[in-house]
């Protein structure tokens, strides 16, 4: 009896073993194979359903013989750093990360972080934070703008926004996709394509949050080489507001410029 936990331990690793890797790993004796047949599907299938909802679009991409046989490979090898299931989707795109398989996608990984950024915004324990109304936008340049912790900045080498069974490009493009993800009050998360200028404007706030948004833009100017700075600066405010009025920033009197 008293080896009685040790080989309890035994047993569970010998059939979490051959539920992980059924060609490998022998199915422990003694155990029916009809019932252990129930485990096997049960605990794969779960995994399969999960991941298929959070990566909808590589699911449907690699199809119904690629996609399983992607997913057992995860089961197989991947060891996950959480238990929680909200994570897995987490513990699929490192796995996908450090995997070097032949015949992968090129873009693959990138899609993967497309596909799950959105659930990870979704679960973000961040709250809104509360904009001054009592700050005109005529004056917002006085004010250093904050970025919204529900709204991020994104950039991809391959246009993730577009790929899809019906676009499937083999090269990635000269150009970035730049994107802002932000969950808004409904609690929806929405996606939209930034220009340069706009990316690297978010991009700017995030970094330096103390600058007013007039030092912001006069920065910005001067990285883009400007000519014309006036005109700049009003274009820059133009697009402040509209980022403003998406919640994508706020201001507040705190921030106000000494």
């Amino acid at each position: 009896m008293n080896d009685a936990p040790s080989r309890l331990r035994a047993q569970q690793f010998e059939l979490t073993r051959h539920l992980r890797d059924l060609q490998a790993s022998p199915a422990p004796a003694g155990l029916e194979d009809r019932r252990l047949g129930i485990y096997r599907d049960l605990f794969f299938n779960n995994i399969e359903g999960l991941l298929a909802g959070n990566f909808p679009v590589i699911s449907r991409l690699l199809g119904d013989e690629r996609w399983p046989r992607l997913v057992r490979d995860f089961y197989r090898d991947h060891r996950c750093r959480t238990p929680l299931f909200p994570e897995i989707a987490r513990e699929f795109m490192r796995y996908l990360e450090q995997r070097d398989a032949v015949g992968d996608p090129p873009f693959l990984t990138e899609l993967a972080h497309y596909e799950w950024v959105e659930l990870a915004l979704q679960l973000s324990e961040a709250q809104p934070l509360r904009d001054d109304a009592g700050i005109a936008d005529a004056d917002l340049l006085e004010h250093a703008p904050q970025l919204s912790p529900l709204a991020w900045p994104l950039a991809y080498a391959w246009p993730v926004h577009r790929i899809g069974p019906g676009f499937v490009p083999e090269h990635a493009p000269q150009t970035p996709s730049l994107l802002l993800l932000r969950r808004e009050a409904d609690g929806k998360v929405r996606f939209s394509e930034l220009s340069p200028l706009a990316y690297r404007l978010v991009e700017r706030i995030g970094e330096a949050p103390q600058l007013t948004a007039r030092e912001q833009l006069a920065a910005l100017a001067a990285e883009a080489g400007s000519d014309d700075p006036a005109a700049f600066l009003e274009l820059g405010h133009g697009l402040l507001r509209t980022m403003r009025a998406n919640a994508v920033i706020y201001v507040a009197a705190a921030n106000a410029s000494a």
